[in-house]
């Protein structure tokens, strides 16, 4: 069993940030710029001092955090609260930030790779999930790495729900399969701030050989069916003929009608010779239909 886990390099945000933002960067280079436009005008190389001072404080001290985006405040390793968006001050080396949290929407994809199903059968199944962290607090506080934790709950819970269903299911039950998913890991990561709020099954693949030997079995399978529905017509057929020949032992005259119906039918339709015994001839009473017949045939238009 191999199991494949897709982390930061599709696309989760770090969270980690420069440990100087534009706008103190920018703050900054005007306290020093001022500075030593002072000191050029007064002579004096104090206001650059004081410039130069102010200047990268500002720099460390100005964070910007975008509409997206939480941050933790750790004063001397100790939580005091959150930060953003927008942008907030820090007190640089008493202060830190911990990594900024986005509370957008965000997609995982996991995949499960040679995994037996409930009737051992391998099989690689792909799977996407959403989640949105609704309490940044708890997600930096409660847990190291959540996007790693998330991607990791994810797979474990997809391989055991291949374990516990059959092939069947997972083809034709992708849906069900996806809100089970989403019921597990929902419980494991509540605590944590996070809510996943859907698993979707994208793919479900075996391999090529026992893709061939389910095709013809599948066919084995239709052609056993009609062989039954064929059998079952055939069953229903000799019922009907059951009783349609109680019903002639019955009542010889509708035996006779029936052969005179079918006897006039060959003969108009089909427009071709049909012996017939004499016998039968004389039982039935046709001499008289048939001259009849005859007749009419050869009568001008």
């Amino acid at each position: 069993m191999i199991l494949k886990a897709k982390t930061n390099d599709e696309g989760f945000s770090t969270g980690q940030k420069l440990p100087i933002s534009s706008v103190g960067a920018a703050l900054g280079v005007l306290c020093i710029a001022a500075g030593a436009a002072v000191t050029l005008t007064g002579g004096q190389r104090a206001p650059a001092y004081v410039g130069v001072v102010i200047g990268v404080y500002l720099m460390f001290a100005v964070k910007v955090a975008d509409q997206w985006e939480k941050v933790a405040v750790l004063r001397l390793g100790r939580y005091t609260g959150l930060r953003g968006p927008g942008w907030f001050h820090i007190v640089p080396i008493v202060e830190s930030l911990s990594r900024y949290v986005d509370q957008r929407v965000r997609v995982a994809s996991v995949s499960a790779e040679s995994t037996l199903t409930r009737d051992t059968v391998p099989v690689n199944v792909d799977a996407i999930l959403f989640w949105v962290v609704w309490n940044a607090e708890k997600s930096i506080l409660e847990v190291e790495d959540f996007s790693r934790a998330i991607t990791l709950s994810a797979q474990t819970a997809l391989r055991e729900s291949i374990g516990r269903h059959e092939l069947a299911q997972l083809i034709t039950e992708r849906e069900t399969l996806g809100r089970e998913l989403q019921r597990i890991l929902d419980e494991k990561t509540n605590p944590w701030g996070i809510t996943v709020q859907s698993v979707e099954i994208r793919d479900v693949r075996i391999p090529r050989e026992l893709e061939d030997s389910m095709s013809r079995q599948a066919q084995a399978e239709r052609e056993r069916q009609a062989r039954n529905i064929l059998g079952q017509a055939e069953t229903e057929i000799a019922d009907k003929f059951s009783q349609a020949a109680a019903t002639y032992q019955d009542n010889p005259v509708a035996l006779h009608l029936r052969a005179m119906n079918m006897l006039y039918e060959a003969i108009k339709e089909r427009g071709s010779m049909v012996i017939v015994p004499s016998t039968a001839v004389e039982t039935m009473g046709l001499g008289g239909s048939l001259a009849a017949v005859a007749l009419a045939g050869k009568t001008p238009q």
